[in-house]
């Protein structure tokens, strides 16, 4: 007889409250209502109207209503094979290089249990998206991690975010005969990175020689300020490790429609499928048709260079009030993060901070600060980071600009509030 019944597996018990728990209770129980909430990246409006429209039309259709095969919609196969082919510059199969998913995090878990055996080891970039970490785990993967070094004066003067570095020694440094996969996320979450052709090459050159799988995840794929180079692109011999991580959400302002895809070789899609097959058998068929279709109509309806244009405004637009008030950030490569350096701003040293943020590093302290006494949700970005290397941000927050304008500008006046708080 099993004594513990009710005993969790170790992979989910003894975890800490995560981020996001933490930030949006605290932002619901603010006394400064309603919350301007810059914190997780959802939109704060609708996808465009054909996108829309194409969702309404698919929920008419029987077979929407239904199964989708388990590799995705052939329309949508095709429409994604279709809108890429030509950033890869070749043309991509859709019954054999791409296969859908029930978002890109599910694709990503599809890809991790696809190929990590139990003691295989990922090398994950800091900071890192926290849905990384137990995805590798669930299969019984193990985590690697090789930090990406902020600017030395990042913390004195405005900054772009291609001056977070990663040093190749360090990487090379970190693969062993267990390294399984390297995952790359350019344009990059939080800090804004678009991984350079040289740098995307020296990663590459790495994993060629190694034999290593290379996960890219470019769900910003479509939101890049500055050249964007497609890691698959560099040669046929890194096409060949590459699986390429899409989402729908991300592309058309949907992030709640959950539809990810995945671009890559037969011989590592088929994999793919087949164990995105055993976690959820297939995706929301509506949601892939209304998609399809937006791909179908996006160049004519010129939606991605004005998705791109009105994003890198957003940015801008937000981004003023820390130059009126003194404190320099990150400057974006790409996505719709922007990374804050608060080192100049003083918290009293008495503020009542609860003991599950008091116990976390200084940017909780940020980040409850700024949603209990200016009403501004934003997350701390040592979540992305190990604990040995969460000093390297904990004097930043990480604010979400994918909100309508008048949202922007709440924002800003409320945090025109920090003045009397930021010390030189």
């Amino acid at each position: 007889m099993i004594q513990e019944p009710f005993k969790p597996a170790a992979r989910v018990a003894g975890q800490k409250q995560d981020v996001w728990t933490i930030v949006n209770e605290a932002a619901a129980a603010s006394p400064i209502q309603p919350i301007v909430n810059m914190g997780q990246g959802f939109y704060g409006y609708n996808p465009p109207a054909f996108v829309l429209d194409a969702a309404k039309q698919a929920l008419e259709k029987v077979d929407c209503n239904q199964y989708s095969p388990t590799k995705g919609r052939p329309r949508l196969k095709k429409a994604i094979a279709a809108a890429y082919s030509p950033f890869f510059g070749r043309e991509i199969d859709p019954e054999k290089e791409v296969t859908i998913t029930t978002g890109a995090n599910e694709g990503m878990l599809s890809a991790f249990m696809a190929f990590l055996e139990a003691g295989d080891e990922v090398i994950l970039f800091e900071p890192f998206f926290d849905q990384y970490i137990s995805n590798i785990e669930m299969p019984g993967g193990k985590v690697v991690y090789v930090p990406l070094h902020p600017p030395k004066d990042g913390a004195t003067k405005t900054t772009s975010a291609s001056e977070w570095t990663l040093d190749m020694s360090e990487l090379e440094k970190a693969v062993t005969d267990k390294t399984r996969m390297i995952v790359l996320n350019s344009p990059h979450n939080p800090i804004g990175k678009v991984f350079s052709k040289q740098e995307l090459q020296a990663i590459s050159d790495i994993c060629v020689k190694h034999n290593i799988l290379i996960l890219s995840d470019e769900v910003y794929d479509r939101l890049y300020y500055v050249p964007f180079t497609r890691i698959a692109t560099l040669s046929p011999e890194v096409a060949r490790l590459t699986l390429t991580v899409g989402s729908g959400g991300k592309n058309f302002y949907c992030t709640g429609w959950r539809v990810g895809w995945l671009i890559g070789p037969e011989h590592l899609i088929k994999y793919v499928s087949a164990a995105h097959t055993r976690i959820c058998y297939s995706s929301v068929s509506p949601l892939q048709e209304a998609t399809a279709i937006g791909f179908e109509k996006a160049d004519e309806e010129g939606f991605w260079e004005e998705s791109k244009r009105a994003m890198k405004g957003k940015m801008d637009r937000f981004n003023q009030v820390w130059d009126e008030l003194g404190l320099p950030y990150s400057d974006p490569e790409g996505g719709y993060f922007v990374l804050a350096n608060l080192s100049k701003v003083q918290l009293p040293a008495d503020y009542p901070f609860p003991a599950h943020v008091a116990s976390r590093p200084r940017d909780f302290k940020l980040s409850w600060f700024l949603i209990k006494e200016l009403g501004v949700a934003a997350i701390p970005p040592t979540e992305f980071f190990t604990d040995a290397n969460a000093h390297i941000v904990e004097d930043w927050l990480r604010f979400a600009v994918c909100k309508n304008d008048e949202v922007l500008e709440d924002a800003k006046e409320r945090l025109r509030g920090l003045r009397k708080y930021i010390r030189e």
